[in-house]
């Protein structure tokens, strides 16, 4: 999604295209924080004996 709306504004000049990317791009590296982060908790866990 985040290369067709790139596409879009590069050929258009959109600037609501452009503004949907970086809301895009925003949610995307929100997800990928929380990702990363659960699976720290994940591996710093308690261990099982």
């Amino acid at each position: 999604m985040l290369d067709f709306s790139w596409k879009v504004f590069s050929m258009t000049g959109n600037v609501d295209m452009y503004l949907l990317m970086k809301e895009l791009e925003r949610e995307s590296d929100e997800q990928f924080e929380q990702e990363s982060t659960s699976i720290g908790e994940d591996l710093s866990g308690p261990a099982s004996h």
